[in-house]
């Protein structure tokens, strides 16, 4: 990256004020642990996640009565080595668990520490008891049999088993056309159940693992996924979603062809259609953050994710046939869900009477209304009921991060590490709750951090900050993603640093519905959520405690999309922007998510994508930017940043650069984050906090509601 023209030390002295002896560092704002993968014993009371502390990944696990919470594997450096797919064995004797990243399209693991003889990506086991890890098997995902002896997982085209015991060597059970997926043993152990994936169509398959044999239910020209098994074992409940080969991406879709539930009889293969989705709002499904989206509750009710009435909702059907019911209305969105062992409770999060927060509920798919188990000014989420009775949440405020906790005798305590003393939990700012009005007159949420030292009268730089996604909601607290909850944390180091921030939550993200999700030219279809960036400017504009002169943008992926596009088509408004590998061309993007698209084949669409996309406005770009990207990024391609950053050059834009070799689109080191956060914080201060002050004008309506 290109070095400041000025001396460190005078860049900190101009940096400086009144309450600069307390700013918080990137380093301070990112030394808390982050908590996550949460999940319960069936048969116990007891719970095991993830905390990444400082780059470590590691295997926590408690349990009751004295739910005394401690790490259970021994890494301990900043490798990039993720951890995920925790599964308790049924006597809750030890976590299996799957260690490194997933491959790119080449097959390549993710490796930003650059290491040729990297572990790879496997399945580990541990005790709770303590001890080295084990390596199971090299695989990515895995399914552990009811009795807990052994795990079944796909390999390419292949399903394979192999027993937990030491020494155990792996068994193929079948060959298969498509890729296997959604593995799922039966009740009593003796079945797998799998869907097969076979581009434009998708079967349910069973296969008795001792002999091979494989059968295929109820198949069709559709979509058939998320296959679950009824408490007896005899039948199968599936989704079914129609093929429709034109789908484009980054495209509002309010309907399709309708989705449905579907029960088929193992023993006979014959199926019959449960329950579909009226045509029109809602067909076209739309899943929640699950294991499956599909649950068979208590009283034979199958359970499912729906948004026919423009919110995502909880329904339940009768197996046997019937209507079906809602079980959590009104205006908010349902998102983490999970099943208790006994199939009587459903348990959610949603931001159900506090739009902007998250709050644990759990309702009966048999009888009665929600209710709230968790409630309060922090977020919670993901919650988990163990075999013992007992919830278990992952939590934060606007203070403290994402850490796990217990509710035992109607008290909440946390398990997870304590908070390092470098932490700086009381100099957190608290957030506000804002709504403004886009420029076209939608309304927009957002949360306002204000500088600590903050004073009437006196006007500070402002800075923006756009989400990826764009299906996500940020909020008033430490976020649920570990990319966010840097995020939220970097929003802090800003309002620390004397910046007024302003989080948006833009038009095509979630937690306010539907057609808010599905907004009408939103992405490569117009780009309509530039509305939403240029009302966010005139709102911080229009506020006296900001200098109009100097409001920036940041944001990655997606955030990284609307920071150029609105340096390429507001620099009069815009200052400065820091853009994290954003999208830049539409068309570039969608064909690196869908290899078989090409814009000669549709066009009228990749004409207005690419007329959607910042680089159809650079002849406008005047305002400086620092460009972010790790090059092994497999969601927004590098040549993103490449290709901007020579139209810049030729335009004479100032740019400046900061590249991670091997880094993945969310990066995996830690020092990865410290080193970008670093950067954007040195590159905005040298651009707008030592930028002159300005009175400024403010326009003549107010954009604040």
């Amino acid at each position: 990256m290109a070095r400041s023209p000025l001396p460190r030390l005078v860049l900190l002295l101009l940096l400086a004020a009144p309450g600069a002896a307390a700013q918080i560092s990137v380093e301070e704002a990112l030394s808390s642990s982050f908590a996550s993968g949460l999940v319960a014993s069936p048969r116990h009371d007891a719970i095991a996640w993830v905390e990444n502390s400082a780059g470590a990944r590691n295997v926590w696990y408690a349990s009751g009565p004295d739910w005394s919470g401690r790490r259970l594997t021994p890494y301990g450096a900043d490798d990039g080595q993720e951890v995920s797919g925790l599964t308790l064995t049924p006597d809750a004797r030890a976590v299996v668990f799957v260690r490194g990243g997933a491959p790119n399209r080449a097959g390549e693991v993710p490796d930003p520490l650059y290491t040729p003889d990297a572990e790879g990506r496997a399945v580990w086991m541990v005790p709770v008891t303590g001890g080295e890890p084990r390596r199971i098997v090299e695989s990515g995902a895995f399914t552990m049999s009811p009795d807990g002896s052994r795990i079944a997982y796909g390999r390419g085209r292949e399903i394979w088993s192999v027993a937990l015991e030491a020494g155990a060597d792996p068994r193929k059970v079948a060959t298969i056309r498509g890729g296997p997926a959604d593995l799922t043993w039966s009740p009593n152990g003796e079945l797998l159940a799998f869907t097969s994936r076979r581009g434009d169509h998708s079967f349910i398959g069973v296969v008795d693992p001792e002999s091979g044999r494989v059968s295929y239910l109820d198949p069709s020209v559709a979509n058939d996924g998320s296959p679950v098994w009824s408490p007896d074992g005899r039948q199968i409940a599936f989704l079914r979603i129609p093929n429709e080969r034109v789908v484009h991406l980054f495209a509002p879709r309010r309907e399709g062809l309708p989705f449905s539930v579907r029960i088929v009889d193992v023993a006979t293969g014959s199926g019959r259609e449960l329950w579909v989705a009226p045509a029109g709002r809602g067909s076209a499904f739309s899943g929640v953050d699950a294991d499956t989206q599909l649950w068979w509750s208590a009283g034979d009710r199958l359970v499912f994710p729906w948004e026919g009435d423009g919110w995502k909702h909880l329904y339940a059907v009768p197996a046997a046939g019937g209507e079906a019911r809602v079980l959590t209305p009104g205006p908010f969105e349902v998102q983490y869900v999970s099943q208790s062992p006994d199939r009587r409770w459903i348990v959610y999060d949603s931001n159900q009477d506090d739009i902007d927060r998250k709050h644990v509920w759990r309702v009966s798919p048999a009888r009665g209304a929600p209710e709230l188990l968790t409630a309060g000014r922090g977020l919670e989420w993901s919650g988990v009921i163990t075999g013992g009775g007992t919830l278990a949440i992952h939590a934060s405020t606007t203070s403290v991060p994402a850490h796990t906790e217990v509710v035992v005798g109607g008290a909440r305590r946390s398990v997870s590490p304590a908070l390092p003393d470098a932490f700086p939990r009381d100099r957190m700012v608290e957030p506000q709750a804002v709504v403004f009005r886009a420029a076209d007159g939608m309304r927009i949420h957002g949360q306002l951090f204000l500088p600590p030292d903050h004073r009437d009268g006196q006007r500070h730089p402002a800075m923006l900050f756009f989400h990826g996604g764009s299906r996500r909601q940020m909020l008033l607290g430490f976020h649920h993603r570990d990319y966010y909850h840097n995020a939220y944390a970097f929003n802090q180091v800003l309002a620390n640093a004397g910046y007024v921030v302003l989080a948006v939550n833009y038009r095509s993200g979630i937690g306010y519905g539907m057609e808010f999700r599905e907004a009408e030219d939103y992405g490569a279809t117009g780009a309509s959520e530039f509305n939403d960036v240029l009302g966010a400017g005139l709102y911080l504009q229009s506020r006296a405690d900001v200098d109009p002169a100097r409001i920036g943008l940041w944001g990655g992926s997606y955030g990284g999309y609307l920071t150029a596009l609105g340096l390429a088509r507001a620099s009069d408004l815009f200052a400065a922007g820091v853009d994290l590998h954003g999208v830049h061309d539409w068309n570039v993007v969608i064909h690196g998510f869908r290899p078989d698209y090409e814009p000669e084949d549709y066009p009228e669409f990749s004409r207005l994508a690419y007329a959607s996309s910042p680089m159809a406005f650079l002849d406008g770009w005047r305002s400086p930017v620092l460009l972010i990207h790790g090059d092994d990024d497999r969601n927004v391609p590098f040549s993103e940043s490449v290709d901007l950053a020579e139209s810049l050059a030729k335009q004479g834009v100032e740019f400046e650069q900061l590249v991670f070799p091997d880094e993945v689109h969310g990066f995996l080191l830690r020092r990865s984050w410290v080193a970008a956060y670093e950067a954007a914080l040195d590159f905005l201060g040298r651009k707008l906090q030592t930028r002159g002050a300005s009175a400024g004008s403010l326009p003549e309506a107010d954009a604040r509601e």
